[in-house]
């Protein structure tokens, strides 16, 4: 005996092919919803065959109904984690956006190549309705983060499914320089690495302090020495338990003697920022907290001061360089005449400079 389900199928099937032949606009629109909610209802006892007919068949109907229909459609479909899979990124790659939309932002049956060839290829709309997905690979908010608007990234950013590389991090830094609210949404991220997380509290106290200064001139001692503290604290919370075990590890290897300049070119070679930071501290002999300070500055004076100090080459001291370019995403810069200048650069000299920038860090601002 044939099932319900298998005769109802049937059934459609002949009304779907007198409904293309000579039927109009509305009895195809009726014979799209019939056979949706056939689909529908149904969708968990499907066979991939079964899938695949329905998949013709959405695909028949929907170059000959309206955008209306074709956005039901979509959102109908777009929970069903084994909806048609052709229908599926058919309707994903559709213009109007009320169609892509709930396709794009709900849909698990979308692969990654569709999801960037989107992301790569359509407007803002359809970018902000990626940004919502439940989980967003590395690859793709690679894309986001470099064609979205603000609207986009803020909520690429904001989506605690989405992984951001260490590129699109860096870039999101920079970025935040220039708005408040990205920089707070990025600081909000807990996956978001240490020495991202100081450069973008040191920019922020900046804006900060800038923006209060200006409202309140009579209050600008003030507001400094808040700000002061403000980023003292954000910098003791933002202590993480890898950053604590880079620093015991550089503490074991300095108090065994084996802590020497091949050892600091090797963590800057492989880009481990908070290992760098404490060995170069430990070797110019100046407290973590003081190296960390210079290390994030968007100058580099702060590290060839500490490596001259440390009595390191000039090949140790271009590997921390290149590393601080590729974390903070920053511009090259001229190593030869970074080479020239750490060449000159006196011993004696680094050390008063070191001297002088310790005081400052640890002067407080008078009432």
């Amino acid at each position: 005996m044939r099932s319900k389900s298998s005769r109802q199928s049937e059934d459609l099937l002949d009304e779907l092919q007198a409904a293309l032949s000579h039927g109009t606009v509305a009895r195809r629109v009726e014979t799209l919803r019939r056979v949706t909610d056939l689909f529908a209802g149904n969708a968990l006892d499907y066979s991939d065959d079964h899938v695949r007919v329905f998949d013709d068949v959405f695909q028949c109907l929907i170059g000959q109904i309206e955008t209306s229909a074709r956005t039901l459609l979509a959102e109908r479909l777009a929970p069903i984690a084994g909806a048609p899979p052709q229908t599926i990124r058919t309707l994903a790659l559709d213009e109007v956006i009320e169609v892509a939309g709930p396709v794009l932002s709900k849909s698990e049956r979308l692969d990654e190549a569709t999801l960037i060839e989107i992301a790569r290829t359509r407007g803002q709309a359809h970018l902000k309705a990626i940004s919502l997905r439940h989980t967003l690979s590395e690859a793709l908010t690679d894309v986001l983060v470099t064609r979205g608007n603000e609207d986009v990234v803020q909520s690429t950013v904001g989506n605690p499914g989405a992984r951001l590389s260490e590129q699109s991090l860096a870039d999101l830094v920079v970025r935040a320089e220039r708005d408040d609210d990205l920089a707070n949404c990025i600081g909000l991220r807990p996956d978001l690495p240490r020495h991202h997380y100081l450069r973008l509290v040191a920019k922020a106290s900046l804006s900060v302090r800038k923006k209060l200064a200006a409202a309140h001139p009579e209050l600008a001692i003030e507001v400094s020495r808040a700000v002061e503290e403000a980023a003292q604290r954000v910098r003791a919370v933002a202590m993480t338990k890898q950053t604590e075990m880079a620093r015991a590890l550089v503490t074991s290897l300095h108090a065994d003697g084996r802590l020497n300049e091949l050892q600091v070119k090797a963590f800057a070679e492989q880009g481990k920022f908070d290992e760098t930071n404490a060995a170069l501290a430990a070797l110019a002999g100046v407290a973590v907290e003081t190296a960390e300070t210079m290390m994030i500055e968007s100058r580099t004076e702060g590290v060839m001061i500490l490596a001259k100090v440390a009595g390191m080459q000039w090949s140790s001291v271009r590997a921390i360089i290149a590393m601080r370019e590729k974390l903070s995403s920053g511009s090259q810069t001229d190593m030869l005449t970074l080479r020239d200048t750490y060449e000159a650069l006196r011993a004696s000299t680094a050390q008063q400079v070191l001297r002088f920038h310790r005081m400052q860090l640890q002067a407080t601002p008078a009432a």
